[in-house]
């Protein structure tokens, strides 16, 4: 089973982090209001980075590693792998 970590930017500029089994069910979660508590009140524009996982654990360990990054170590994280937040 495949498992992804991603990144929404948010119309505020912020940046959101989760994990999910099923990407394109849980980013509509997400634009629809359904998604999380945060993204209710920061509401989602676009995805914006993902990696792909084998395990749930693989994908929740490297889900705690990016939350903790700063705003900034986020940016540099999706433009390195040639994503656009904008």
């Amino acid at each position: 089973m495949t498992f992804f970590v991603y990144i929404l930017l948010c119309e505020d500029g912020s940046f959101y982090t989760g994990y999910t089994k099923n990407l394109d069910n849980r980013v509509k979660q997400h634009m629809n209001g359904k998604g999380a508590r945060y993204t209710k009140s920061h509401k989602p524009k676009k995805i914006v980075y993902v990696e792909l996982f084998e395990t749930r654990s693989g994908a929740l360990k490297r889900e705690r590693r990016i939350k903790k990054n700063s705003h900034n170590q986020k940016q540099g994280l999706i433009t390195k792998n040639n994503y656009s937040p904008n």
